[in-house]
């Protein structure tokens, strides 16, 4: 499978219902940055050079009509800590941010781990989310929605969702330790490798429809890092010497 045109943006059209809204993951396309981190590398804790990530990342966001002045993200550490943000910036600890803020996007960062986003048409109130093992495990999803209603009384019904590229489920070989926080239908063992399989998009998909949100209002993204590793960045295939790409929704004045 091919990304069109080898797009810098890998959109996610279920955003497209909804006139405003902007929402999509990143790719390795379109950017200045040398082997290994070639070429889009938006990782501001990578060894790439500085000067190149901030041209990636003014490409990127310009790409998206705005600034990375008019963003917000977090130091993310696999946890299932939410903030809820008014106000552009970089902030520690939290692996998922919401916004009711029109004109600010909310962004995680990942290089397998899963994005998702998620949009509430109903309150105008976007989230993103990032969910590796650790935080599919503590329920990040769930928790994320919960948090929206807490705040602004979203209705999971009304939701609409978007789960990104990431490591797919015949690639993301784990051991006993990490296959025993996920459910039966999420994990296979595979007596070849002699590891277990995790499916990290089939995981977070079975939350968000737990929590409530309708299956015809989620979009799963049909690529893998690792399978169309020549379109994104996986931190498991490049052995840690890798980018980052960002996973990225926000509501007008941005817009795509």
């Amino acid at each position: 499978m091919s990304m069109e045109a080898k797009s810098i943006l890998h959109l996610a059209k279920i955003f497209s219902w909804f006139p405003g809204v902007s929402g999509c993951q990143s790719t390795r396309h379109g950017g200045v940055s040398p082997k290994p981190y070639h070429a889009l590398n938006l990782g501001l804790s990578t060894p790439d050079a500085p000067e190149n990530v901030q041209e990636n990342r003014r490409r990127f966001f310009g790409r998206l009509g705005f600034e990375e002045a008019q963003t917000a993200s977090s130091h993310q550490v696999h946890g299932k800590e939410v903030l809820i943000t008014a106000q552009p910036g970089r902030y520690d600890g939290y692996d998922a941010l919401i916004t009711k803020k029109k004109g600010l996007a909310v962004n995680v960062s990942v290089a397998d781990c899963a994005p998702i986003l998620i949009y509430d048409p109903v309150r105008e109130v976007a989230a993103a989310v990032h969910a590796g093992w650790k935080g599919t495990a503590l329920g990040i999803a769930g928790e994320t929605l919960r948090a929206m209603h807490s705040h602004f009384r979203s209705r999971p019904e009304d939701c609409a969702a978007f789960i990104g590229a990431c490591i797919d489920a015949c690639d993301y070989e784990v051991d006993g330790d990490v296959a025993e926080h996920f459910d039966e239908a999420f994990k296979r063992w595979d007596a070849e490798r002699s590891k277990f399989l995790i499916d990290l998009k089939a995981a977070n998909l079975a939350q968000l429809l737990d929590a409530g949100l309708k299956a015809g209002r989620i979009e799963v993204s049909p690529y893998s890092t690792v399978a169309h590793n020549a379109h994104f960045f996986s931190h498991r295939k490049e052995k840690g010497a890798t980018g980052r790409m960002l996973a990225v929704i926000g509501m007008k004045p941005l817009s795509l």
